[in-house]
């Protein structure tokens, strides 16, 4: 791969109202004309992204908003834009030169959500005195960083900032697989190719992994799933661990052997993305889905969709097998997420491969508040076929944990007098 992915790179935010300099500090970061500086209000509309990487942070992705006090119809939506960037990014610099009620809410907003906050006392050269300064000390920021885009005064401490508050969840970052593999172990990986496959090249989470087990020392075999059988009989020991596309799980499961451990891309991706055990929690409401009520699919990406596309096609067609009756489904790609999630019985979404952690674990909190269960399309497959247990197997402690619910469950079941899940 030529460039790190967006999903890995550190997300930097910046806000403010109009007119306080967002666009000029970007500019005077990257020292490129990334966003248009203009005396204009409301020059920012739409958010502007710039992949670079920064030293000695490394790969990182800034993105400029438009002021959070724009105002009208247009201004209104501009906000909205705004305030979705916020559930994304790993660290916020908040850039003013007067402090005013707008900077406070935007402060409260990121302490909400745990998000590390840089405020930059911008235009430094037109200001006497530290009032400013002090205003934002009152506020208790810890990252404080009086600075001049027009005059460079400041940039070098906003740097050092950045890299002193880095997130630990970006610089210790969950492994994809680095703990379930020893160096020498032996990986074999399914990937079929098909109308869906990439022309050309093979899909963001199966390079990744691909590189991680080489990162870990470990050996990697790649094969079609038509070719799996004959592979593993030519094999003189058996593979540590077999890791398959999702849409052929239940292929890949029957020729793996029992004793050998199986799992699928998309369940990695859901613990190196998100969080593995709350999705596992949300599969399980797959049993409680009745015909009529309404499934969010949702992807990180916006693909163009073919003719047997996984989330729109596959796996709707796999939970009303499961459930028995039509469904209701709503599909939302890319960055577009609904505000309101309370029409929804269930959520199913990608792998989040190209978006960072922070962006998905944000709608896994999303999802948790408005009481609604989140799973991923890994899982929901593995569910739904009834070959969950065995793609937890790799994974012991989520796999207890799902044990011990499962136990709940069927006491439960007997208490109520109601039959025990289908998927058992």
């Amino acid at each position: 791969m030529q460039q790190t992915p967006k999903g890995l790179r550190l997300h930097i935010g910046i806000f403010g109202r109009r007119n306080v300099g967002k666009s000029s500090i970007l500019n005077a970061l990257t020292k490129q004309n990334v966003s248009i500086v203009s005396d204009v209000a409301g020059t920012t509309t739409d958010p502007v992204e710039k992949a670079m990487e920064l030293l000695p942070v490394g790969p990182v992705l800034f993105v400029d908003t438009a002021g959070i006090d724009d105002v009208g119809v247009l201004g209104a939506q501009r906000v909205d834009k705004t305030m979705k960037v916020i559930e994304r990014v790993d660290l916020a610099i908040l850039v003013t030169d007067d402090w005013q009620s707008f900077e406070h809410e935007l402060l409260v907003l990121f302490k909400q959500r745990n998000t590390p906050v840089i405020a930059v006392a911008n235009k430094r050269d037109l200001r006497e005195g530290n009032a400013l300064e002090d205003a934002i000390a009152d506020e208790g920021v810890k990252y404080r960083v009086p600075a001049s885009a027009r005059t460079g005064e400041g940039l070098r401490d906003l740097r050092a900032a950045i890299i002193d508050a880095a997130p630990d969840e970006y610089v210790n970052a969950p492994s994809i697989l680095g703990d379930l593999v020893l160096p020498g172990d032996l990986v074999l990986l399914v990937v079929p190719i098909d109308i869906e496959a990439p022309k050309g090249r093979l899909i963001l989470p199966q390079v990744q992994t691909l590189r991680e087990i080489l990162d870990c020392d470990a050996y990697a075999m790649v094969v079609k799933e038509r070719e799996l059988s004959d592979a593993l009989e030519r094999l003189l020991r058996p593979p540590a661990l077999v890791i398959t596309d999702s849409q052929e799980f239940l292929k890949v499961s029957a020729d793996v052997p029992p004793g050998i451990p199986l799992t699928s891309f998309s369940i990695l991706f859901s613990r190196f993305k998100g969080d593995l055990t709350s999705s596992v929690v949300g599969a399980t409401a797959i049993d409680r889905l009745r015909p009529g009520q309404r499934v969010l699919i949702a992807e990180a990406c916006a693909h163009h969709p073919s003719g047997e596309d996984i989330g729109r096609v596959k796996i709707p067609r796999w939970l009303e097998q499961y459930v028995g009756g039509k469904l209701d489904f709503d599909v939302f790609s890319g960055h577009d997420f609904p505000s309101d999630l309370s029409p929804y019985s269930l959520i199913v979404h990608c792998g989040a491969c190209t978006i960072n952690r922070r962006h998905m674990l944000s709608r896994v909190e999303r999802a948790a508040d408005a009481g609604i269960p989140l799973t991923n399309y890994g899982l929901t497959i593995a569910y739904t076929l009834g070959i969950f247990e065995r793609a937890l197997k790799p994974f012991p402690y989520v796999d207890a944990l799902y044990r011990e619910a499962k136990i709940r469950l069927e006491s439960d079941a007997k208490a109520s007098r109601l039959p025990i899940s289908k998927n058992e």
